[in-house]
């Protein structure tokens, strides 16, 4: 399995692409297609069918699609800047655990 620096629920910047700039959430990690879904970001317009059964309308649809993992990077909740990461050992009470932290300012993320 592929390990990213990125998990869910991050705060990421996007820094390549049409939506370069803005700031979001990670909704989702997509390990096989190398891709992450951000929330607000690469927003494109479906047209979609009416389905009685679920009791869904019909209609154009503004929803997020999956951009390449490279095109983001993590923001630092310390600083609030766009960062990259790294890893360390942090002893505690069950043993040292591992924990990702900021490049620019050395605070721990987790």
């Amino acid at each position: 399995m592929k390990m990213y620096r990125i998990r869910k629920d991050d705060k990421v910047m996007v820094i390549a692409g049409k939506d370069a700039g803005k700031v979001g959430k990670v909704l989702r990690i997509l390990r096989k297609r190398d891709r992450v879904l951000v929330e607000k970001a690469n927003m494109v317009k479906r047209h979609v069918r009416p389905n009685p059964y679920a009791r869904q309308p019909g209609g154009i649809v503004e929803k997020e699609m999956p951009m390449h993992v490279s095109n983001v990077m993590v923001v630092c909740s310390a600083c609030g800047k766009a960062t990259r990461v790294g890893y360390r050992l942090l002893e505690a009470d069950g043993g040292p655990r591992k924990v990702r932290f900021c490049k620019k300012c050395n605070e721990v993320m987790d």
